[in-house]
């Protein structure tokens, strides 16, 4: 069975180069030049992968994407970006992207990037069954792997899943330095194309949104190595 992918773009010759070329890797392709009719479209109809370009008529990337996240659409978003804006890819990711593209590209990179976001969905969407029903705990923190949901004194937090994926790495080693480059191969794997700059933005996102409460744990930097979980230190017992 193909996977099907919208492409949502409004240059001409640039949505006829993603068509052919996804249609000729054997993708189901449907392209929309119009941003509002590509959000209908998506939240219409279940795709594999949506290509987002930022700059559209009648909508922009960024406001298609969040209203996507908003409404429970989880399908992986591939956004298309200009070469140096960097601003507009940690937007774009902190808004519920998965994977970016700069523009101009090749398309040898484009399918590479396809083939990976639709590969790593494909595995978080088989959660090996010997991991249903165990929960994960640290200090307030329960996570609850089997429904990737996260509990944090008291109260849900809504985590994108590859916040999760960090989230649960991190409590697994708790007071532990863990590298960027590990967390980049064990959550997005060794064969992602993008830089360390997809971590940090992804950290930072689940930091801020840890931050409950003073008591709450928490994510430290550790200046040109990576990051580690902080539990909160418990007053000694009378």
């Amino acid at each position: 069975m193909s996977h099907s992918v919208l492409v949502i773009e409004d240059e001409p010759t640039l949505s006829r180069l993603l068509s052919y070329n996804l249609s000729q890797e054997g993708y189901e392709t449907t392209v929309i030049d119009h941003g509002a009719e590509g959000l209908q479209a998506a939240l219409q109809r279940r795709f594999d992968l949506i290509i987002l370009d930022l700059m559209l008529p009648g909508m922009n990337g960024f406001d298609i994407l969040t209203k996507l996240r908003q409404n429970g659409v989880t399908t992986p978003v591939i956004i298309l970006t200009a070469r140096n804006a960097e601003e507009e890819v940690v937007q774009g990711l902190r808004r519920g992207a998965d994977d970016y593209i700069t523009k101009p590209f090749g398309v040898a990179e484009l399918l590479a990037r396809v083939s990976a976001v639709l590969r790593r969905s494909k595995l978080e969407d088989e959660l090996p069954a010997d991991q249903e029903g165990k929960a994960i705990s640290a200090g307030d923190l329960v996570i609850y792997p089997e429904r990737y949901e996260v509990v944090l004194n008291g109260e849900t937090v809504a985590l994108r899943p590859k916040e999760f994926e960090v989230l649960v790495y991190l409590v697994q080693r708790p007071g532990m330095v863990v590298t960027r480059d590990d967390l980049m191969d064990i959550v997005w794997g060794f064969d992602y194309i993008g830089g360390q700059r997809t971590v940090d933005v992804h950290v930072s996102s689940l930091r801020k949104k840890l931050e409950l409460g003073s008591d709450s744990v928490s994510i430290e930097s550790i200046r040109g190595v990576g990051y580690k979980l902080v539990l909160p230190k418990r007053a000694p017992r009378a």
